[in-house]
């Protein structure tokens, strides 16, 4: 009897302790997650030797889970798993039916895992996490390419109405891992100075990003390597508040010489710059709120690396040499874009896309027409 009840004591003490533990960790841990489904239509795509490509209807969707846990007041720890094709980081997104067997399993990989620190107007992180540097579109860095290596940034902050922030955002990303010594590998450093004015109306965030040793094609494909040295001038203006009115320019120039570089073509070695102009109206935040946005785009060859650019404007990809990535560079064109917020969980997106290519890469010119009807459900 003594033994029963020092056995029963034990395990409800030891009980105890566990569910307090428990109940710090739960207060700490927190948890994120969404949804996507997606109607698309393509036509009109033609091809480098002038023929075209067979329309195109897809029914795909994108499932993402993550998680933070804030270790302290200064320090945290986070990750997150999405569906999608591990070999291209371009595209979270799965067709309905495109498994190789009767209704297989799916991909998940992890995209960004990462230890963060804050501390007053200081903020990093080390591992895995989402593009740093501000952005106000995919046509440079797309949203689902996250990085992996060392984040700083410094933020200084004031009261004044004509100026209100100051940051600035340094990084160095390792994209290929050389297995001898730093300077070998494939790497890719930024530098951003964001400033923010007048009541954060106004935002001018110049930067410059550095690639070295970037192959012509992705994926252990390519046949030789091309830096690139891009400044990006970029702002942003809301000029109406109610209803919300901005305009967004980004420039991009790359300053690299590629006139040395016999591999690349020479009607392609001075294409090296890229404008984006967009317009938006309404908000895309809260219940009822309605947006109505426009985009122009014209992008040289190499004014970025066009497989960690967005893949969404077309079809065009390097799935004719065996890589799945998005070629999205060499390129002008409209984007027209509808959305509306259901309620703060359930948002309706339309996006529809006009694109031609600036250079033939063979005879004839590229061309792409796509629509998208985007559902996205948080949790």
């Amino acid at each position: 009897m003594k033994n029963a009840f020092c056995s029963s004591f034990i395990f409800f003490f030891f009980s105890s302790i566990l569910f307090a533990q428990f109940d710090k960790v739960n207060n700490k841990l927190s948890f994120t997650g969404d949804f996507r489904f997606r109607v698309e239509q393509d036509w009109d795509v033609q091809k480098q030797d002038g023929s075209f490509k067979d329309d195109r209807s897809r029914l795909r969707y994108r499932f993402r889970f993550g998680m933070n846990y804030q270790h302290s007041d200064w320090a945290s720890f986070g990750m997150r798993i999405r569906t999608g094709d591990r070999a291209n980081q371009q595209d979270p997104q799965i067709t309905l039916g495109s498994g190789l067997g009767e209704f297989s399993t799916l991909p998940i990989g992890f995209e960004k895992i990462f230890f963060k620190a804050s501390y007053k107007w200081f903020s990093g992180w080390l591992g895995k996490n989402t593009f740093p540097f501000e952005k106000q579109n995919e046509l440079f860095w797309s949203d689902n390419v996250y990085p992996e290596g060392v984040f700083v940034s410094a933020k200084y902050k004031s009261d004044s109405k004509l100026f209100n922030t100051l940051k600035l955002s340094m990084g160095h990303f390792i994209i290929g891992t050389s297995g001898i010594s730093f300077d070998q590998d494939r790497y890719f450093q930024g530098i951003q100075l964001l400033s923010e004015h007048w009541n954060n109306r106004l935002k001018i965030f110049p930067s410059f990003y550095y690639f070295k040793k970037m192959p012509n094609i992705p994926d252990g494909f390519g046949t030789f390597d091309i830096n690139y040295a891009i400044i990006h001038l970029g702002t942003k203006v809301k000029i109406i508040k109610k209803p919300a009115v901005t305009i967004g320019i980004d420039y991009y120039q790359n300053i690299e010489n590629l006139n040395k570089n016999d591999s690349i073509p020479q009607n392609f070695r001075n294409q090296k710059e890229g404008l984006v102009m967009g317009l938006v109206l309404g908000n895309y935040k809260k219940k009822g709120d309605w947006t109505i946005q426009a985009y122009y785009t014209y992008l040289e060859r190499y004014a970025a690396v066009d497989f960690l650019a967005q893949n969404d404007w077309t079809r065009w990809s390097y799935s004719n040499v065996g890589s799945p990535a998005g070629r999205l560079t060499n390129f002008k064109g409209l984007e027209l874009r509808a959305g509306y917020v259901i309620n703060k969980k359930f948002k309706l997106n339309m996006r529809y896309f006009i694109v031609d290519q600036i250079i033939p890469y063979g005879i004839a010119n590229e061309t792409g027409n796509r629509i998208r009807l985007d559902l996205d459900i948080g949790f």
